[in-house]
């Protein structure tokens, strides 16, 4: 007599980037402290992101030959449309062997094949949208999806069916969290008694912000102003002179509860990922949006949250001339700090992964 196969079987696609990544890896967390015996596979591509931390992780994993349409000319284009076919019949196998009953597409273009391929035999979608502005992989999915969870309340129309959209945030890991703020200045060396600007421009870094901070340095050296900067692997070489006492220089904080907790005021890009970190713990933040990313929408993003007085928004082309006052003006004034701390939870939504985590697994009991 055969096994009853397991009805908990979900498929995860998505990556590229850590902000298409992240989210699903933080729901297949809730799904396995939920369902100890629920199966979970992931699919992306070998090169990226995914290709390195799912399997750390310990979750099984498939790779598909799949990139992205470079938006500039690139010899890698010519081979676009044969990519496109061989990744969706490699989807469709590997759907066809796993057969989940649900599966979770977190964005990026790995995840529009291996969505498509478990639509295709018969699985339950849901698609999570992590940015103001929703994805091309989004839009096209969201006539296959039973549930498409947003982050934003401006990403309503944009998406055509308003039935199954959802405004549940977007997830982050749990093992992110705000720890004791005296002992996480003392990771840096700081004192409790100065106030704490944290510099973030992404693991590569943010050119625009590394040389903006390096521009106002000694003005918050002057001012006792605490810094904890990455750089980015990028551009540590270029600004490593610039430690101090009061300047915590690398191009990678490991610690990043300690980093947040320790912070007074946030200096960053206006990636997904971070949005909802900063809106989950709540952290008073300066976005300087990337003008280098999919139909700006960083900024769309950060204008969300500007919009509700949740955080300030500073153009990437005037960051260099604006920042040391705005850091200044917004640092010291703790009238200002108190209400975009106020502000920046009341938009936090702490239980995404919780919530997305149960839709699955009720999804699945359903099929």
């Amino acid at each position: 007599m055969k096994n009853k196969p397991n009805k908990y079987r979900f498929l995860f696609a998505g990556g590229g980037t850590g902000g298409h990544l992240f989210p699903a890896v933080a729901v297949a967390e809730k799904i396995k402290a939920l369902k100890p015996e629920a199966e979970i596979l992931f699919v992306g591509t070998k090169s990226k992101i995914e290709g390195t931390v799912v399997p750390k992780l310990g979750y099984k994993f498939k790779t598909i030959w799949i990139k992205g349409f470079a938006r500039k000319f690139d010899i890698q284009n010519i081979l676009f449309p044969l990519k496109v076919i061989v990744s969706f019949l490699q989807s469709l196998f590997i759907n066809a062997s796993f057969k989940p009953r649900v599966a979770i597409g977190s964005g990026g273009y790995v995840s529009g094949p291996a969505i498509w391929g478990a639509s295709v035999l018969g699985a339950k979608v849901i698609l999570l949208e992590q940015n103001s502005y929703p994805g091309i992989t989004t839009r096209l999915l969201e006539k296959k999806a039973e549930q498409v969870h947003i982050s934003f309340e401006d990403t309503k129309k944009y998406l055509k069916d308003s039935s199954k959209i959802f405004l549940t945030g977007n997830p982050v890991r749990e093992s992110l969290k705000l720890v004791d703020k005296s002992e996480a200045l003392k990771k840096f060396n700081f004192s409790p008694d100065k106030k704490t600007l944290l510099i973030l421009g992404g693991s590569l870094g943010a050119a625009s912000i590394n040389s903006a901070v390096a521009a106002n340095i000694k003005l918050f050296i002057e001012n006792d102003i605490q810094v904890i900067w990455q750089t980015g692997k990028n551009y540590f070489e270029n600004y490593k002179d610039l430690k101090d006492p009061l300047v915590w220089i690398n191009p990678f904080i490991d610690e990043m509860s300690s980093a947040f907790s320790a912070a007074d005021l946030l200096i960053s890009r206006a990636g997904a990922t971070t949005i909802a970190e900063v809106t989950t713990l709540g952290i008073p933040t300066v976005f300087v949006p990337s003008p280098n990313v999919a139909a700006n929408h960083q900024y769309y993003n950060a204008k969300s949250l500007s919009d509700q007085d949740a955080a300030i928004l500073l153009a990437d082309n005037q960051v260099k001339n604006e920042l040391g006052k705005i850091v200044l003006d917004t640092i010291s004034d703790k009238n200002k700090l108190d209400l975009l701390l106020q502000n920046v939870k009341k938009a936090g939504k702490p239980d995404a992964a919780l919530k997305i985590a149960q839709s699955a697994i009720k999804l699945a009991e359903t099929l």
